[in-house]
């Protein structure tokens, strides 16, 4: 497998001076969860760097693109009752913003799994909505109505008119992109003047992140950069836009679910899973905010004259 090196992906600093982590992988430990959502964590990760210049974690070197959307192509999927958890949460983030949408009409959803933010948008009122996702398995799980509403395949931005969306929405997919700015900047181009962007990452500067160190499950083969708040934002900048919010999240999950993300042995997370769910309590939902934050991004009103 060929592994190439970059430059800080964000603002392009060539500093390689703070090594954050040396690389810690064996490629054949991984499955068919490896590059999934939502997985049992491997505490795996490539050589991380830490830029001086815009506070992104980031790997270096890392494997091509070709190698990463292989593995995406073919990653099982299990987690569609935490995936419309999660679609509630990020619902509730945007009824804050939504008036403030141009319209409702026109919405693209990156990464979006089995579509169950889509189901969300149908709800609030959009309509011409559209889900694009690099994996078979979680576009077979989706709901009947909303599968055709899914492209299979990585977001190109070609494939869309400039100008026809007036929210797109991108839900922890910035980490496993080779390129996020690239991607971001393609995102402000699709957007009607006034059309938001929203994101959900992970925050590397989270408390969780802090007290967990490379045991938290945010460390992982998948991530080819972790964002704070201070990257994150940098980044929206960077790619125009304007009015920028960057604001820490609570997820509701099922206890078992919260239970997978705890560095733990393996066997002893399956023990403790099983108990809870012998106990009738697996599946009780918890709220905690463990670190995740929600970006939104305005594209600027044009200027008449």
């Amino acid at each position: 497998m060929e592994m190439i090196s970059r430059q800080c992906p964000v603002c392009g600093s060539s500093d390689t001076s703070r090594v954050f982590a040396e690389a810690n992988f064996e490629f054949g430990r991984l499955d068919s969860f490896a590059f999934a959502s939502r997985k049992m964590p491997e505490y795996m990760h490539y050589r991380l760097l830490d830029c001086p210049t815009c506070d992104l974690l980031y790997a270096n070197p890392l494997p091509s693109e070709n190698y990463m959307a292989a593995g995406y192509g073919e990653a099982a999927f299990d987690s569609g009752i935490e995936a419309h958890y999660a679609a509630k949460t990020y619902a509730e983030v945007l009824a804050d913003f939504i008036e403030r949408l141009p319209d409702r009409h026109g919405t693209l959803d990156i990464g979006t799994g089995d579509g169950a933010f889509l189901e969300r948008l149908l709800e609030s009122g959009f309509d011409g909505v559209l889900g694009v996702e690099p994996s078979r398995a979680p576009i077979a799980a989706a709901r009947d109505d909303i599968r055709p509403l899914i492209r299979e395949g990585i977001f190109h931005d070609a494939d869309f008119e400039p100008g026809s969306f007036s929210l797109v929405t991108c839900f922890q997919t910035l980490e496993h992109l080779h390129d996020p700015l690239v991607m971001v900047c393609a995102v402000e181009k699709l957007l009607k003047p006034g059309g938001a962007a929203f994101f959900i990452c992970h925050n590397r500067r989270a408390l969780s992140a802090r007290l967990l160190g490379r045991k938290s499950p945010i460390f992982d083969i998948e991530h080819l950069q972790l964002f704070s708040p201070q990257s994150v934002r940098y980044l929206l900048e960077k790619a125009g836009f304007s009015d920028i919010r960057v604001m820490p999240i609570a997820n509701r999950y099922p206890l078992n679910y919260w239970l997978r993300l705890l560095p733990f042995p393996l066997g002893a997370k399956h023990t403790l899973i099983a108990a809870l769910d012998r106990m009738g309590i697996g599946r009780v939902t918890v709220a905690m905010s463990v670190g995740n934050i929600a970006v939104v991004g305005f594209k600027r009103l044009r200027v008449e004259g």
